[in-house]
């Protein structure tokens, strides 16, 4: 296995589908507010690329809710969602939209709910 394509140290079953859908490449198509128009309306960012803005280093895609309203679920409940349900994201791309979700709902931090959602 190639260091560019060694999936994370506690990837699962879900991640590894997501990822394939995915062709390995972050699925953004604009929801984080770039147009991503060097991608052709699509990040172009791959897990294990590099990433040439913010201090470079590899890109690590995340399996993270498709649906943006969704980013700012607890972890526990996010990754009970099936394979179908996620998305691969870059962290650039993921951060922004979850931001620019939670703007939308209010105001409300991303992840405020997660509190009163945990059991200890």
């Amino acid at each position: 296995m190639t260091p560019r394509a060694r999936p994370p140290l506690a990837a699962t079953p879900a991640w590894r589908a997501v990822m394939h859908t995915a062709g390995h490449r972050c699925q953004c198509t604009g929801q984080c507010g770039d147009p991503h128009t060097r991608g052709g309306g699509r990040c172009d960012r791959e897990h294990g690329g590099h990433s040439h803005r913010h201090g470079g280093g590899r890109v690590r895609l995340l399996a993270a809710p498709a649906d943006p309203a969704l980013l700012g679920l607890p972890a526990h409940r996010a990754a009970a969602l099936p394979a179908g349900e996620l998305a691969a994201w870059c962290p650039t791309c993921h951060d922004h939209t979850r931001k620019t979700a939670a703007a939308v709902r209010g105001g409300e931090a991303a992840g405020t709910g997660a509190v009163t959602d945990v059991l200890f």
